[in-house]
């Protein structure tokens, strides 16, 4: 496995090697041992997330604090593009945002720990993304920031994205700062 850094700290892309002939492909898209000894991470993913997404719909930017949850993102259908926020109030690069086209095809992934709030779009007509979790999903300790919020500034390769009301009304980054559960992702 191939890793690479991104402008932000801790979060990664990982690219498998790939194992292919005329009957398809195999790949390993995790190992726990790889990325320990690599990266230093010693991740214990207790929950699979599995998406299905119509072409332009962005989904995000989400993230939880109760338990905290890393997320390792890989598109398994179509192409998409992949994006982590530092949402650290000590960090360096908070509210800075790395983002990736990433596909079937290239199998590339994006791993961002808790601290980051994750999100994407869907460029294909048809997106799968799978997520492996570090913690289990808590709808009472999770929230989103907006996916346009001009303090972010993230650039969506899509005009007019197809949105849930939950992501069309989230909060701003600089709301979410004044929350006290921000206080659970500080360096």
């Amino acid at each position: 496995m191939k890793i690479e850094n991104t402008p932000l700290e801790d979060v990664f892309v990982l690219i498998p090697r790939i194992h292919s002939d005329a009957r398809g492909f195999l790949m390993e898209s995790y190992r726990k041992d790889v990325l320990k000894r690599e990266l230093g991470l010693d991740l214990e993913f207790v929950q699979d997330i599995h998406s299905r997404s119509v072409k332009n719909t962005l989904r995000g930017l989400h993230f939880q604090w109760d338990p905290l949850m890393g997320k390792l993102m890989r598109v398994t259908v179509g192409n998409a593009f992949l994006i982590a926020v530092d949402i650290r109030k000590d960090s360096p690069t908070l509210g800075q945002w790395f983002g990736l086209e990433t596909s079937a095809e290239n199998h590339k992934q994006v791993w961002a720990p808790a601290g980051f709030a994750r999100g994407f779009c869907a460029l294909t007509e048809v997106v799968e993304v799978q997520y492996k979790c570090t913690g289990t999903y808590n709808p009472a300790c999770e929230s989103g920031l907006r996916w346009d919020d001009p303090e972010i500034g993230i650039q969506w390769p899509v005009a007019k994205p197809l949105l849930s009301d939950k992501d069309r009304n989230a909060q701003t980054l600089a709301q979410w700062l004044l929350r006290p559960e921000s206080e659970y992702f500080k360096l």
